[in-house]
């Protein structure tokens, strides 16, 4: 029997294997769900449009029923209910909420016939790039006749006209003297000078009477100094050059500005590419103010150094009215050869040509640069301005003569920056590049002169030396002795406070506390 049931189940199990590969087969062949981006109108794409339109209307007519359910409300409703609980939603103004408007009175409320004022207003006025001082506090709200005291009080410590743009100043403003009128000038206080603090107040701010209530400000404003002890000491880094320069410069705290600055004074006297190795080490040296306050505020450039295996090589000091950075030994040296007079391609070099406005082979006695309209010119290097004006075809130009023998001549100006008898430096901006007379277009006609001759120049490369002597040399080095003597990162420390100078707590815990107490010395270990 047990072999009859094991025989008869598996008849059983090869018919409905039989039957389970027909069934798949005839589905197989029904293709009721066929890829509808492919055969796109055939009979096979109705037939599968047709089953997805089925199935779509037997999910839509078993949809459930989506209507809220209603519930007994957990607390009693009513007119005077509804009212109080509006007043107390967070709900948008259109859906019939009063929070921001109104809180739900109730009986003990006695309404007020006008709303009081705020007996005093405190702000933070900013002075904008190109406005006045009066024009601040008067969009500020302070009546006319403060803003005169005030503006003559400030004036006796600092001309008005000289606070930087961008000062932030602290304002507090009276109550009126009646509505509608502007609130007066209770306080005002801002930093005039990174050396000095100005504060206008009134007698009374502040001030709290026996009962408790505050002092009503009185009288006429009166101008406070308080002078901040500033200390000057010259803020030196040094670091390894590595292979970037600019980057170990930043990365030991040297500002962006005096990173361009130092680069700048090297690149006018050694070939940085060539001559700056990433083992060698910079030396910078920057005027650096500290205030007792906490402020730091860095200068221009003093000094600028490359060491190499722990000695000099290269040693740069601002010295003079000029700011001129001259070497160790004195000598002031440019070893670069000349600046491109603009930033543009050579489109005639100097020599015969056919001229394209006159039509004929003649002299080309100067190099022409592509540049477009306005483009600024600079001089190739130091010199005085002989001449400048117009000059037939040349156009609009402009002379300099650089001593030796040596002058350049910049031709077809659309306007100078320059005018006869100036001095002008290296680099600096002396016209504009147009194309006044005989040109074709903007651009500049370059000439350089030797002896009155001219000459191409292409083929001169020359130096320009400004040299100390005599008692001026002396000083000089001695200025660079005391400056190489500053320690290094001396001035990033805290400003130690002065004798009597004691910073008040702000906090009203600390207040509270008292100062900290000194901290008591390590006891020594014996041995």
């Amino acid at each position: 029997m047990r072999r009859k049931l094991a025989t008869r189940i598996a008849g059983y199990s090869a018919a409905y294997e039989a039957w389970r590969v027909d069934a798949s087969r005839w589905f197989d062949r029904l293709d009721l769900a066929p890829d509808l981006a492919e055969d796109i109108g055939s009979r096979r794409w109705l037939r599968g449009l047709g089953t997805m339109v089925g199935l779509g209307a037997v999910a839509l007519a078993c949809w459930p029923d989506l209507t809220p359910l209603e519930a007994r409300p957990a607390m009693p409703r009513g007119e005077a209910v509804d009212s109080e609980m509006r007043s107390q939603m967070i709900l948008p103004l259109a859906l019939g909420a009063d929070s921001g408007r109104r809180m739900g009175p109730t009986q003990a409320v006695i309404p007020l016939k006008s709303a009081p004022e705020r007996p005093q207003i405190q702000m933070v006025v900013t002075l904008a790039p190109g406005d006045s001082f009066a024009s601040m506090l008067r969009r500020a709200g302070v009546a006319g006749e403060d803003i005169d005291r005030a503006a003559a009080l400030v004036g006796q410590a600092v001309a008005v006209g000289d606070i930087q743009p961008g000062t932030q100043m602290d304002l507090i403003l009276g109550r009126r003297t009646a509505p509608g009128q502007p609130r007066p000038l209770d306080s005002l206080s801002f930093r005039a000078r990174f050396d000095l603090e100005l504060a206008l107040t009134r007698p009374g701010v502040g001030e709290v009477n026996p009962d408790g209530t505050p002092v009503i400000p009185a009288g006429p404003l009166a101008l406070q100094r308080n002078v901040i002890r500033v200390d000057e000491t010259p803020l030196r880094l040094r670091g390894v050059v590595g292979s970037s320069l600019y980057r170990s410069m930043r990365a030991a705290g040297v500002p962006a500005s005096a990173v361009q600055e130092y680069l700048k004074a090297l690149d006018a006297q050694i070939d940085m590419e060539r001559e700056v190795r990433p083992t060698d080490e910079f030396d910078i040296i920057l005027a650096y103010r500290r205030a007792a306050t906490g402020e730091r505020m860095a200068g221009q450039l003093l000094y600028a150094g490359i060491d190499r295996s722990g000695n000099p090589r290269t040693q740069l000091m601002r010295w003079g009215s000029e700011g001129r950075f001259y070497e160790a030994s004195g000598v002031g040296e440019q070893r670069r050869g000349l600046l491109a007079p603009v930033p543009g391609a050579v489109t005639s070099n100097f020599g015969m040509r056919r001229h394209p406005i006159l039509g004929y082979t003649r002299m080309h006695a100067g190099i022409d640069f592509k540049a477009g309209y306005g483009t600024p010119i600079v001089a190739v290097s130091d010199g005085r301005v002989s001449s400048a004006g117009r000059s037939g075809g040349c156009g609009i130009q402009v002379r300099l003569e650089h001593g030796g023998g040596l002058a350049t001549r910049y031709c077809h100006m659309s306007r100078m920056a320059v005018a006869p008898g100036m001095s002008v430096r290296r680099g600096q901006v002396i016209g504009y590049v147009g194309s006044t007379g005989l040109s074709t277009g903007p651009h500049l006609h370059y000439e350089m002169y030797r002896g009155g001759r001219v000459i191409n120049p292409a083929t001169v490369q020359f130096v320009s030396r400004a040299l100390l002597s005599g008692t001026e040399l002396i000083d000089f080095r001695r200025q660079l002795i005391k400056l190489k003597e500053i320690e290094v990162g001396a001035a990033l420390k805290d400003l130690a406070p002065a004798e009597g100078e004691v910073k008040e707590p702000v906090r009203e815990i600390d207040k509270v506390a008292g100062p900290t107490p000194a901290p008591k010395p390590p006891v020594p270990r014996k041995p």
